[in-house]
This record gives structure tokens, sequence and C-alpha cells, in this order.
């Protein structure tokens, strides 16, 4: 799994995030090969080189229009383009979904209809370069999921097309109401745009949410640098690995292991016991390491049931969706956290009355510890007619009796 963090400490631009993808070592023919399905070979020129901000180096990037007189495009007419195009399919969704995004916001905020959206500096030859090369290269390094911290977007005004508008500029301000995109302060940056709305519309189809940084082990580091100069490094980050929970950390001498756990919850007032149950199952049967329930009492005296669910930090995306689809709760809590865990496993102890699975755990300083599956204790004793107890003296006489069954490390 590979899993990106942006840190984008001052703004999101699209050159910005092109430029951190070359950095990262993408090829530049991933870039030009879907731009020439759509027609736009010879129209443009990628000048990018290694360069320094503030001190410290990235890449900076500079798309070149070499159309003489580039027309303003609608979102009609580019709609359609992108539709008919030999676009590879995942690739064709997700420049349609930002372009797509970007007219509905510059829809809302000139109060056009998406379609009759007329784009200039958003749908300009170098923003179709920076949507669909950012598209095509996160798909080329197989990013499985991308979290971005909260980008500041600026203050004061900027030039445009429609004139001097204010910062945050209206069509970002009206993406961040949309997605519910937190924006970070702008206080102590010099006057200026930071975020454009070509950079947060990328982030706002890609992002899976906007936060800190995840646990992660960064393997890949691929840097952009901004075109302003600003009174510190004008940068963005692009960290690439595998979560951290895919490699646990033990203790010395093979005891506990530390690993990252994802926790999701909500507080839940207004389900049903019957719809609470399904949750909780369909939570389950989509791998949930673990799903419980406490009783609360929220506010104006209500009582509700706060429902925890624990699982990987990769499940995170297909456990969020079976909350959206069977839950009632209109948002939800995730956090990662770090738990110690015993090594452990599992194996099947034949006992005088049947087979049991047993669990199997080693204690630091101490004797192993075993479990007998429930399970297994309740077949037998509905089997042969016994009681649990009785049961669990036959398991306790075989695991007696074994000399593998409680080895010393539990590999």
């Amino acid at each position: 799994m590979v899993q990106a963090f942006l840190d984008c400490p001052t703004g999101l631009a699209g050159d910005m995030l092109l430029a951190a993808l070359l950095d990262l070592g993408l090829p530049e023919p991933v870039i030009h090969q879907p731009l020439a399905q759509l027609g736009l070979q010879g129209r443009y020129r990628l000048q990018h080189a290694e360069s320094r901000s503030g001190g410290l180096r990235g890449r900076r990037l500079k798309v070149e229009t070499l159309e003489a007189d580039p027309p303003h495009r609608s979102w009609g007419s580019l709609r359609r383009s992108i539709e008919t195009s030999a676009l590879e399919p995942r690739l064709r969704e997700r420049v349609l979904a930002v372009f797509g995004l970007l007219a509905e916001a510059e829809g809302a905020v000139h109060g056009h209809a998406p379609e009759q959206v007329h784009f200039h500096e958003v749908g300009a030859l170098d923003a179709l370069v920076d949507v669909v090369g950012v598209c095509a290269g996160l798909l080329h390094l197989q990013v499985d999921q991308l979290i971005c911290a909260p980008p500041p977007a600026g203050h004061g005004s900027v030039s445009t097309a429609h004139g001097l508008l204010p910062l945050p500029a209206p069509a970002v301000l009206e993406l961040a109401r949309r997605r519910a995109i937190p924006l970070a302060t702008a206080e102590g940056f010099p006057a200026g745009e930071l975020t454009t709305p070509t950079g947060l519309a990328l982030m706002a189809c890609w992002a899976e949410r906007f936060a800190v940084a995840p646990a992660l082990l960064p393997q890949r580091v691929g840097i952009g640098l901004g075109h302003r100069q600003l009174d510190r490094p004008n940068l963005l980050r692009l960290w690439l690995g595998p979560p951290v929970a895919t490699a646990p950390v033990a203790s010395p001498g093979g005891g506990p292991q530390l690993e990252t756990v994802l926790q999701q919850q909500a507080q839940i007032d207004d389900a049903s016991p019957e719809d609470l149950a399904f949750l909780i199952e369909e939570l389950r049967a989509a791998g949930a390491l673990e799903v419980f329930s406490a009783a609360i009492q929220m506010k104006k005296g209500r009582q509700g049931m706060l429902l925890t669910v624990l699982g990987w930090p990769e499940q995170a995306s297909a456990l969020r969706e079976i909350w959206w689809r069977h839950g009632s709760s209109l948002g939800l809590r995730e956090q990662l956290q770090q738990r110690w865990a015993l090594p452990r496993r599992s194996r099947t102890l034949a006992t005088a009355l049947g087979e049991v699975r047993v669990k199997l755990a080693v204690v630091p300083g101490a004797s192993p510890r075993w479990k007998a599956e429930h399970d297994d204790l309740a077949a037998l004793a509905r089997r042969h007619g016994l009681n649990l107890s009785q049961v669990r003296q036959a398991v306790e006489q075989a695991m007696a009796e074994d000399n593998d069954a409680l080895p010393s490390e539990c590999g």
C-alpha cells in the first residue's frame, strides 16, 4: 500500500504539485501522453529544474503556453473533449471530477450554471497541464491513500480576468465550503494568494481527508517550489511510504510489539436497536478488529450509544463506507492510536472430546497464557451432552499432556 501525505505550509498550486511529482522522479512521458490524447501536443512546454527557496532545495516548474491566442474554454466544451478522448478510464474520471468541481465553484461565485462557465485562469492551458499531469502522476505512483494538511489560502487581493478579487479567492472559499475543507490561517504571511482554485480542487478530489501527518514511514519525498518570494521557504512536500502499521515495532527479545491501530467513533441517539445491531454486524464483517458500544447521556438528557470501532489504518476508507451506508451519524471521529500487543498464535488442539482451537500468548517473565475458542467449547458440550466446565477440564488435560502446546515463544 502506498500512502501519501502532502505538507503545504505555504499553500497549494497546480504547478507546485506537478513539480513535486517530477521531483519524485515521475517520468515526463507520463504527463505528455495523456495531454497528447487531448490534442494538446505541441501547444505547451514544461520548464522545470532544481532550485532553491529560502535556502531549501526543491523543483520549480513553469508551463509555457505555445498557443498564439489560447481560447477561453467553456466547461461544456472541455467536458465533451475529455469524455470523448482516449484517456485511460481512471484518469478520465479523475480529470472530469477536478474540472467539474471547479466549474461548480466558479459558477456559484459568478452566478452561472456550471455548463456556462468560461474558464480563464483555471481553464487555461497551464491548468489543463497541471490537472492532467498531477492526476496521471498520482495514478502512475499507485497512491492508494492521500492525506493533505490544511492549506493557508492567503489574504489581501489578487488581479484576475474578472478584475481585482479578494483573497481567499472566491472559488477557493466556495471549494472549501462545498467540501468542508479546513483552511489554515494566513496570519503572518505577506498579502497575496497562497492557494489557487486549481490546487485546492485537485486535493479536494484526491485527498481522503485534510489533517495532520498520519503515522507514515517516509520513503520518498518530492518538493515543489512556488514562484512567489515569501519571508520563508515557499514549498510543498509530498511524502510517500507505507503506513507504520505494516511494520510493527517489537521490543528486544521478542516481547510485546508496538502497533498502530485506527479508532473510529460516533455518538448515536437516533437509531433503533435493530439498526444499531446491523451496523455493528456489518462493521465486523468488513474486517474490523473490534466493535463495541457504551451507553452515554447526550445533550438535553437524551440517551445514546457511543459506538467504537478498531481496525488497521489501511482499513479506514472501507470501514468509513460501512458507517455512511448503514449508520445514522452525520459525523465520524478518527484517530490513530498505539497499542502494545503480546506475541500470539493460534493452533488446533486434539482432546478426548474432539478438536478445539486455542489462542496462545507469550507473557514476559511469566508462564504463557492460553484460551480456548468459546464456539468450539460450546459445540463439544452440545455434541457430548456435557456442561462447559466439563469440556474445559478435558481441554486443560490435553494442554497438560501436549508438550508442544505452550512454546516459549509464539512465532
